[in-house]
């Protein structure tokens, strides 16, 4: 499972970034507010922990995959969301601070969760269910650190210190953006280029499935706990666009297991195909809630 050189190297530097470009809509009180009312990091947390996992188990009974591709869809299902859920969240114009939370426990958390479920699936499908699985913790911390909680501290400090520069400096990061998830989605399937029919047959359904449930369970779970439609669409978001480099790190890493890496691979594809349809619908619910704002008083 090769990675395309430019998405290998170069996505890391275009990320970080973005990452300043997405501190610098930020302030201390957007985190504040997210700790003052954490219905949205409650639910989005106890879904991506919880709710994932299941549908990558009843996607893989349902559909009845073999063996390796049901571990697989397991383990993609119960990763968490990545640097670039946080990324369509800021091309969405939804809630930046919420996804950046939930990110953030997400992946911490499942350093514990994630060899769990993997586990649970390779003693549920016939194979080797004495692998030992681990997520790498070093790893892990330095990329949310590195990727994550530096870049956004940098552009939070520019905005605090300069706002006018980090208004100015925030259209061009949020142009750059969407250029960078035009080339995620062009490198990947450039990856995949030599195999990319027989992945898509063997594992496209399920990876689309998984990809649509959650989606969808993360808009109304979010809805019935009450949230605003910029925070169900966070919620919906960080459900639906996953780390899929660590579930593909952990089956042919640690498991040793190509097979069970493509789930990982097109599901990786697949997600921001969806991801482009959600920064539209942000970007409407978003000026839809600001033209009341604008012409009252």
């Amino acid at each position: 499972m090769e990675q395309n050189p430019m998405v290998e190297i170069g996505l890391p530097v275009a990320l970080f970034v973005i990452m300043v470009g997405i501190g610098l809509t930020l302030s201390t009180g957007d985190f504040r507010r997210e700790a003052r009312t954490p219905r949205g990091t409650v639910v989005g947390t106890l879904a991506q922990l919880l709710v994932m996992p299941a549908f990558g188990f009843a996607i893989a009974a349902l559909l009845q995959l073999p063996p390796a591709l049901a571990v697989g869809l397991v383990i993609v299902a119960a990763c968490p969301g990545g640097t670039s859920s946080n990324l369509i969240t800021f091309l969405a114009r939804a809630n930046v601070a919420l996804s950046i939370v939930l990110t953030m426990l997400a992946s911490v958390i499942t350093i514990v969760t994630l060899p769990l479920y993997t586990r649970l699936a390779l003693r549920w499908q016939p194979g080797d269910a004495d692998v030992a699985v681990s997520v790498p913790l070093g790893r892990t911390i330095a990329l949310l650190v590195g990727i994550v909680l530096v870049p956004v501290v940098i552009g939070m400090t520019v905005r605090k210190r300069a706002p006018q520069r980090a208004a100015a400096l925030e259209r061009s990061v949020s142009a750059f953006g969407a250029v960078i998830l035009v080339a995620l989605i062009v490198g990947i399937a450039l990856s995949l280029r030599e195999q990319f029919l027989d992945l898509l047959t063997s594992a496209g359904p399920a990876a689309l499935l998984l990809n649509l449930a959650g989606l969808t369970a993360g808009w109304f779970l979010a809805r019935g706990a009450g949230l605003r439609p910029l925070d169900r669409l966070t919620v919906a978001i960080e459900l639906g666009i996953k780390n899929s480099t660590l579930g593909i790190l952990i089956a042919v890493t640690v498991i040793g297991s190509e097979e069970m890496a493509v789930p990982a691979a097109v599901y990786g594809l697949l997600m921001y195909v969806s991801a482009a349809v959600l920064v539209v619908l942000g970007r409407r619910t978003a000026a839809m809630q600001v033209e009341p704002a604008g012409t009252a008083g």
